[in-house]
Parts: C-alpha cells; sequence; structure tokens
C-alpha cells in the first residue's frame, strides 16, 4: 500500500483460489474491512477496488480468499478464510466491491434438522453436531462436563441450535480455521487451550473513543420458567432480585437447566452495563474477540473497568491502517448470581 503512518507502512496479503493476487490489488486497492465477531455471526471481509480502466474481472461468488494483514517488515497475522458471496460493479469511475464471508460458516451447519437430547452433557451435545458435520470440537472445560437433562432440536439448523444452547449457558458458539469451538464467554484461553495475550491500550494510541455506561436498561433479576415432562413437575427460578425483572421467552425442561439459562442472561445484562468502544491510530491484525483489554489515560471509571473485546474491525485506506475495538466488562466469569426458586402458585422459597 502506498499510505503509511510514521514509519510504519501497511502490508497485506491476499490469495484467492490459491493464487497470490497481492500485486494486482496493489495498486488499485480503495479500502479492505475486516469485520470479525463472536458468536455465530459471520467474520466478513469487504473489499472495494479501482476499475477506471476496466480491466478487471469480477470473481465468482463462492472464491476462496486467504487473508493475511499487518505491518511492512513484520510478520504478517493470519486472519482467516473468506468465501466470495457478493460482488457489485458501479461506476463512474467505475469500482468493483467484494464482499466475502468466513468460509468455515457456509457449511452444513446452516441446514435444517431435528434431533433430541436425554441425560447428556454440553461437551457430548457439541461433538454430536461437530461429528455430524465432520468437524473437530473444542469445548472450554468449565462447560464440558455440564448436565443437559433435555434438550430438542426442532427443525433449526445446527448452527442456530448451538448458538441457543450457547447463549442458554454463557457461551461463545464459533468455527474458527475448521474447529467447531465452544467457549464461555469471558474465557481466558483459546480453542488450542492457550491463555488469550492480555493487551494494554493507553489513550495515545486511540483516534477516537466513547465510553457508555446505562444503569437506567440494567434489570435486576432475571426470572426462567421450567416445565418438566417427566414429572410434570414446574416452576420458575430468579437470579438477582425481583425488584425489576426480565423474563425469559423460553420454557426449560428442567429447574438446572433454568437456573443455567437465568444465570446467563444475568451475566450478559451485567457486561453490558459498561461499553467501551475505540479506534486505534495503528492497526493491531493479532486483535481478536475474547481478548480481554485494559487502559490507561482516560477516566478514572475507564481506567479501573476490566475489559472484553466484542467486535474488531480492521480498515485500510485512505486513513492507513486501523483498528476499532467494541468493548464490554469483563464480569465475574462465573454466574454467580443469587437465585430464589417459585413454584407454580408465585410463591418463593430458599434455594
Amino acid at each position: 500500500m502506498s499510505s503509511a503512518i510514521g514509519h510504519n507502512q501497511p502490508d497485506y496479503s491476499l490469495t484467492v483460489n490459491g493464487q497470490n493476487i497481492t500485486p494486482k490489488v496493489g495498486p488499485r486497492l480503495i479500502s479492505m474491512r475486516l469485520r470479525e465477531s463472536r458468536g455465530d455471526e459471520s467474520d466478513q471481509l469487504d473489499i472495494e477496488l479501482d476499475d477506471a480502466d476496466g480491466k478487471l474481472g469480477i470473481p465468482p461468488t463462492g472464491a476462496t480468499i486467504e487473508l493475511r494483514l499487518g505491518w511492512a517488515g513484520a510478520q504478517l497475522v493470519d486472519k482467516g478464510t473468506y468465501k466470495v458471496d457478493e460482488v457489485e460493479h458501479g461506476g463512474t469511475p467505475d469500482r468493483l466491491s467484494i464482499r466475502a464471508r468466513s468460509a468455515d460458516m457456509s457449511k452444513g451447519l446452516r441446514q435444517r434438522g431435528s434431533k433430541s437430547w436425554h441425560d447428556s452433557s454440553i461437551g457430548r451435545i457439541v461433538r454430536d453436531m461437530a461429528d455430524a458435520n465432520n468437524l473437530p470440537a473444542s469445548v472450554d472445560g468449565a462447560l464440558d462436563s455440564l448436565p443437559v437433562e433435555h434438550i430438542d432440536q426442532t427443525n433449526e439448523s445446527d448452527l442456530h441450535f448451538l448458538t441457543r444452547l450457547a447463549r442458554q449457558n454463557d457461551a461463545v458458539c464459533t468455527i474458527k480455521k475448521g474447529q467447531l469451538v465452544f467457549l464461555r464467554t469471558g474465557s481466558r484461553t483459546n480453542a488450542s487451550g492457550k491463555a488469550f495475550a492480555a493487551v494494554r491500550i493507553v489513550r495515545k494510541s486511540g483516534d477516537q473513543h466513547r465510553y457508555h455506561q446505562a444503569e437506567r436498561t440494567a434489570y435486576s433479576g432475571v426470572r426462567a420458567r421450567w416445565h418438566s415432562t417427566e414429572g410434570a413437575a414446574d416452576g420458575s427460578v430468579l437470579a438477582g432480585t425481583d425488584e425489576d425483572t426480565k423474563d425469559l421467552k423460553e420454557t426449560y425442561a428442567s429447574e438446572q437447566d433454568a437456573i443455567y439459562g437465568a444465570r446467563s442472561e444475568m451475566q450478559r445484562i451485567r457486561r453490558g452495563l459498561s461499553t467501551f468502544t475505540i479506534t486505534l491510530a495503528l492497526g493491531r491484525p493479532e486483535l481478536m474477540p475474547q481478548s480481554p483489554v485494559s487502559v490507561t489515560g482516560f477516566k478514572p471509571e475507564i481506567d479501573k473497568t476490566a475489559w472484553l473485546v466484542k467486535t474488531v474491525e480492521h480498515s485500510l485506506g485512505e486513513g492507513g491502517f486501523t483498528t476499532r475495538l467494541e468493548m464490554e466488562q469483563q464480569g465475574s466469569g462465573n454466574a454467580s448470581a443469587a437465585f430464589e426458586r417459585w413454584d407454580d402458585d408465585g410463591a418463593s422459597e430458599a434455594p
């Protein structure tokens, strides 16, 4: 790229269907943006190229793009493989726009199916799904043996079902480099069991930032209902307090499953009380969702908060190479909310 910040020169490598096209793309690149997300949302790569001379061919949908990103003189970071699913040509001046999404998320996981599990565990269910899709699986040790008394997949895609299972247990389900990964939200280790590198950001590293805190939107508790078809019993559980509660729509198959669901939602609410967004003037390609972050040089309320990356957006263009982080507060990570149990008449009792 021609744009540089100080003595730093952005660098990248693009390979399409196994062919390195970086030399051809370089003089034509207008912008490139990669958005990485946690959970079931596909990572997305957008590339815009100058076609004023009309010599660019339109790539076929389904083409595979491999991206490496970084700075000249340093080792480029492997940012994954993407499959082209949208192309657009417009003008004048003529431009070619390419949109590609994470290739791993476009497999058979999106096909609908139905299945049931009884007296199972999260690890067993995730591995069943992985086996059915010819994928290796990595399950967080803190989640692997958690019991699941009963759960149904009813005419929904494997991906939707796994996302629902993850949400019920405050977890992240995604596919990275051909592996089905099921991790606790806020887990300090990645799919390979290696600890996420702690990231420290000082204010002078950022061009723009936004801190937001909204206590008024927070619920004090979460209520989840359960109904057991075997014992013909039902009731509800409450995580937190009943001053201002959020009632979950789903009815769980057991009291224990309802507890997991209520705790998980309470954790999400707590993490979302404070959010922090920052754009780094010098892009950091090694940053990824789930990275733990600490910051200095801002207000005390911002600096003292332990942050967790939700999404990362890397951008190359006229402004050089920047990285935008969307973060939330990390939370305790153990879903240790206070609990009450409720019978079907609404009377409470100690857990």
